[in-house]
């Protein structure tokens, strides 16, 4: 059974970094993009980074674009976002999630999230000006 989960999540200010975890296990790691997505209170779920198993290509959306760096870790099945200047606009909260690895362009396959089929169960970042 495929399992997410995120950590590193708190209470930050505004300026500040924090790294967000997201282990995974129960599926074939290294053949799935990874991708990060955030919900801000009282807005829809939006897809921000993602990364691709085959050759690490990453992508950014531009509103975390030069902040925010996604990277993974094939030998520990997990995958990592380095938050850096971060902004209240940033509180929200973020999940990561697994899709089989295929040739759809990055910025498309967030937009679809219900095609990605495991989820973690969120972890909550808060950023106070």
């Amino acid at each position: 059974q495929a399992q997410l989960a995120e950590s590193g999540g708190g209470l930050v200010q505004a300026g500040g970094s924090v790294r967000l975890s997201c282990a995974a296990s129960g599926f074939t790691f290294d053949h799935h993009v990874i991708g990060w997505f955030r919900q801000a209170p009282g807005k829809e779920r939006e897809g921000i980074s993602c990364i691709s198993s085959a050759d690490g290509s990453t992508y950014y959306t531009d509103s975390v674009k030069g902040r925010f760096t996604i990277s993974r870790d094939n030998v520990k099945n997990t995958v990592y976002l380095q938050m850096k200047n971060l902004r209240p606009e940033d509180t929200g909260v973020y999940y990561c999630a697994a899709i089989e690895e295929t040739n759809t362009a990055r910025q498309a396959m967030l937009e679809d999230m219900v095609a990605f089929g495991s989820w973690g169960q969120g972890t909550q970042g808060t950023v106070s000006s």
